[in-house]
């Protein structure tokens, strides 16, 4: 009986950077629109070179949704799936899982295929899926429903907080003024925004320059949810130095178990911009 866990690449874990002998990972990749280029966030995907087309570029940037297709072959490749997608109230892609769930149960009754909408993205998808695989890799023969429920729970423990320092997308999508992006960014000033429990997003504080930034954020994991033993991780936009500082205040700030950092994917790019940083924990 062959486990397979699947997400869409607004998870910040790369395929190749997940190892197991008994579980198989699927990321399906959602595609970002840059004037005429259509960049594919997968694994080989250059995120500075899309970085740069989105600062060439004068129109606004998007991004697009993986078919029913692409999940449906995903979920074909494995008796048992557990999918976690980002928040439903972010894009169309739950509900494209959804309809690719009931596309290869009309055609493959036997397979149990569970989605799971994250109501979030970056680390806190990369925790779902560590998590599935600990159990999975605990217990291969676990009930299938019982796992589900175990992620859902989890899954609802999860938050999410975030910091720009860029606000170019923002502004050329018409949901920043100009002149407010301009004033934020040359006064050195951060927005901090969590994730609410229904998916959306919060602007949560502002604070100016990094230090405060650093400690807004702890104050507000702390405030959200008893951290003790947490598991954390900080996704960054080409911001290694930024987040190594973080991970350090977090340490320093909170009893959490431990911090890990990776770099952000395409998807929690053109979200973050360069600099930004997303915690999830």
């Amino acid at each position: 009986m062959t486990w397979n866990l699947v997400s869409d690449s607004s998870c910040d874990l790369r395929a190749s950077s997940f190892h197991s002998g008994s579980v198989r990972f699927t990321s399906v990749p959602l595609h970002i629109q840059v004037g005429e280029q259509t960049f594919v966030d997968d694994d080989s995907l250059s995120v500075p070179a899309m970085l740069s087309a989105m600062a060439a570029e004068k129109a606004a940037s998007s991004s697009a949704c993986p078919s029913p297709a692409a999940f449906a072959e995903a979920f074909k490749a494995g008796d048992r799936t557990v999918c976690f997608t980002i928040s439903s109230q972010l894009s169309g892609t739950y509900h494209a899982a959804c309809i690719a769930r009931d596309m290869v149960l009309e055609e493959h009754p036997d397979k149990q295929i569970c989605v799971i909408d994250s109501r979030s993205a970056a680390g806190a998808m990369v925790l779902l899926i560590r998590r599935a695989r600990a159990l999975i890799e605990a217990d291969p023969e676990a009930d299938f429903e019982a796992v589900c429920g175990q992620l859902r729970r989890y899954q609802a423990s999860l938050r999410t907080c975030f910091t720009l320092e860029n606000f170019d997308n923002l502004i050329k999508s018409g949901r920043m003024r100009p002149i407010v992006g301009t004033l934020l960014h040359s006064l050195g000033i951060h927005v901090i925004a969590d994730a609410t429990p229904e998916g959306t997003i919060h602007v949560a504080d502002k604070a100016r320059g990094v230090n405060k930034t650093y400690r807004a954020i702890t104050a507000l994991m702390g405030a959200s949810k008893d951290c003790t033993d947490a598991e954390v991780v900080i996704s960054h936009c080409e911001n290694l130095e930024g987040a190594m500082a973080l991970k350090r205040q977090i340490l320093e700030d909170l009893p959490v178990k431990h911090v890990d950092l990776l770099s952000c994917r395409g998807l929690t790019s053109f979200y973050a911009m360069e600099k930004g940083l997303i915690v999830g924990y």
